[in-house]
């Protein structure tokens, strides 16, 4: 056994391997115990079915958080055809479906083809999107019928791994492995509603998987047994600095000592890129992260500034 950490924990992310059966915000209240500090976030909800990637920010670490979320995301996912459900996934009960015994690998590529590039989806339901000001899923499980607006997402990538035959409930069902790359918003529970739905079996979730968030990946990752003092190394050992964090995850931009200065009182410099419509993370001769930029205009303003003037 290891000896607690004798400090609160610095500045930095930890990429977290979240287990199954636990809430994101279940993995902040630990850490805020672990770390010694309130100051925890995540970058992403995880349903509490799926487990992997869930980014942590601690500290100063919190400001980089903002720009993670946008990222793009990979999972590994099983779909299970021949069933649809409330949530669209497993936590669900069943509201519908067909047997699938008749589905081909051939008609589930042609399906998720059409589900691959720039489309239109419609979230799931049982989701944390407000309608006037209330929870989807709140609405839904009070028995309200809820129509989302389906809005713009990208799927750049939807690989079928394999799929084998079961049979659940007197039905065949069809359990697709596929891998996704999506755009930040992308429902993967919508993912195996509608290509359920173009097969006119029904469709939903059975295991998910987060694999990546932005750069920061599953071999990044560590256990919750891991980040214990009591039973692993502890935070400090596995937190990522905000220097190595945001490297990983933004463009970057090396800074002469001047810009550096500037920047560190809050000051405008010069876009390296104009017209950059992605954060970029702006780092002193020392290495020292020193502000988050918005390069977009000919001059770039700091989204945050990290290192002020002067600091040490």
């Amino acid at each position: 056994m290891t000896s607690p950490d004798p400090a609160p924990v610095g500045d930095g992310l930890l990429v977290v391997d979240k287990p199954a059966g636990w809430t994101s915000h279940d993995v902040v209240a630990r850490l805020r115990r672990l770390c010694r500090t309130r100051r925890v976030g995540h970058a992403g909800t995880l349903d509490p079915m799926a487990t992997g990637v869930l980014v942590v920010g601690v500290n100063r670490g919190t400001k980089l958080l903002t720009f993670l979320v946008g990222h793009d995301k990979g999972y590994a996912a099983t779909v299970r055809l021949g069933q649809s459900t409330l949530t669209d996934d497993a936590e669900g009960e069943v509201t519908g479906g067909a047997d699938a015994a008749h589905v081909t690998p051939a008609q589930v590529a042609e399906a998720v083809r059409a589900l691959t590039g720039e489309i239109q989806q419609v979230p799931s339901a049982v989701s944390a999107i407000k309608v006037d000001g209330r929870r989807s899923y709140a609405r839904v499980r009070s028995g309200e019928d809820v129509a989302l607006a389906s809005r713009p997402v990208t799927v750049s990538r939807f690989e079928v791994l394999g799929s084998r035959r079961a049979e659940v409930d007197g039905r065949v069902v069809l359990d697709v492995d596929v891998e996704v790359d999506v755009s930040s918003g992308t429902y993967v529970r919508a993912l195996a509603r509608d290509l359920g739905a173009a097969l006119g079996v029904g469709g939903h979730l059975t295991a998910l998987r987060r694999t990546r968030v932005g750069g920061l990946t599953l071999e990044h990752a560590v256990s919750l047994e891991e980040l214990d003092p009591e039973t692993g190394p502890g935070p400090t050992a596995n937190l990522v600095d905000l220097a190595d964090a945001a490297r990983a995850a933004l463009a970057t931009r090396e800074l002469t000592e001047p810009e550096a200065r500037a920047l560190g009182f809050g000051q405008k410099v010069a876009s390296a890129r104009p017209g950059r419509s992605e954060p970029v993370a702006a780092f002193g001769p020392d290495g020292t992260l020193v502000a988050i930029l918005d390069e977009s205009r000919a001059d770039a303003r700091p989204h945050v500034v990290l290192a002020p003037a002067g600091a040490k």
